[in-house]
């Protein structure tokens, strides 16, 4: 048999940045974000000899090892040792040899949430093969403490939650451990006039999410006022982002988003750069009304509000970069698995 899953990837809309702590602990934080039609995809082929191998297909990475109950964590292929590690520790699985095969559709550091939805797609796929019980808080909080504790990767929280509930949420961080996701409802007609107006556009340049990560919870901790107010707005805007939505004030979406691209710079040093803010302006003069750099930023997706039929204008204004945008369609399912 083979065991299959795949996980969608996210952009987040408003509030990016107020799931980190420790800035979410204090304070609390709110996101808005929507899964796409990229994945995370994970399979698992049973082998008769005992070996492990550990395939990503899209970086072109394989490791080989003897069956073991803990695989070493040294820098190669970790997000996949690190599921099967904690598995192995809460779960066991009978001494059986497996090919442990993943493929991401956008490049890692590219501000999508690869590396979370990632874990979240290997962990489903495990979960299928041992028919473990799991809710989607469950799943999404298990993979939040193999990438952030065991793994001790920094990063947030709104990652997991996107790819194992999927669709359009609202989410409210409280403490270490609380999490509310809220689906939102909205229109049909809204969500098809969003997903043809906003404009995902990829810069062709990656980035190490976890360094700006740090710089800004170390601004929280250091109770840098500047920052901190910056994450408060951020959080402002996560709920006027749902208003819009919600009551179809699409015009005002843009204008929503270069609210947040204004606070976002506030956060930490190095989320934004010449090259991005070049991009911006370039698009802005071209017809978006705002946009915004998604994930921690640095480097790799930025996505644009274009109303009426700017997107075509903006997307040949930016052709110089050597960037280019990606289609997509918003979609309402998170982790699907499955048994073949």
């Amino acid at each position: 048999m083979i065991f299959r899953s795949k996980a969608p990837l996210r952009i987040g809309l408003a509030g990016g940045g107020t799931d980190v702590s420790p800035y979410c602990d204090i304070y609390g934080g709110a996101i808005l974000n929507a899964t796409l039609s990229l994945y995370a995809n994970a399979t698992i082929e049973p082998l008769d000899e005992k070996k492990i191998v550990l395939e990503a297909i899209d970086r072109n990475e394989v490791q080989e090892f003897d069956w073991s109950d803990h695989l070493p964590i040294d820098g190669k292929l970790d997000l996949l040792k690190g599921v099967y590690n904690r598995i192995l520790q809460d779960y066991g699985f009978k001494e059986q040899g497996f090919r442990l095969s993943t493929y991401v559709d956008a490049p890692a550091g590219s501000g999508l949430g690869t590396s979370s939805t990632l874990v979240v797609a290997i962990l489903g796929a495990f979960a299928e093969m041992g028919k473990l019980p799991m809710g989607e808080y469950d799943m999404a909080h298990y993979a939040f403490e193999i990438e952030r504790k065991d793994l001790n990767l920094a990063g947030g929280r709104q990652d997991q939650y996107a790819a194992t509930f999927g669709g359009v949420n609202f989410m409210e961080f409280y403490g270490e451990d609380k999490v509310i996701v809220n689906p939102l409802r909205v229109k049909q007609q809204y969500l098809f006039e969003l997903e043809n107006n906003l404009l995902l556009y990829y810069t062709s340049t990656s980035r190490e999410s976890a360094e700006i990560i740090k710089k800004q919870s170390r601004n929280v901790t250091e109770n840098k006022e500047k920052s901190i107010e910056a994450m408060h707005h951020l959080k402002d805007q996560a709920r006027m982002m749902k208003e819009a939505l919600l009551k179809g004030r699409l015009h005002e979406i843009g204008e929503i988003l270069d609210y947040g691209f204004q606070q976002k710079r506030q956060m930490a040093e190095g989320i934004s750069n010449p090259l991005m803010e070049e991009i911006y302006e370039t698009a802005r003069k071209a017809g978006a009304t705002g946009g915004k750099i998604s994930g921690a930023g640095g480097g790799g997706f930025m996505i644009f509000y274009c109303p009426v039929n700017t997107k075509y204008k903006v997307i040949e204004s930016l052709k110089n970069f050597g960037g280019r945008h990606r289609n997509y369609q918003f979609t309402e399912h998170g982790l699907k698995t499955w048994t073949i």
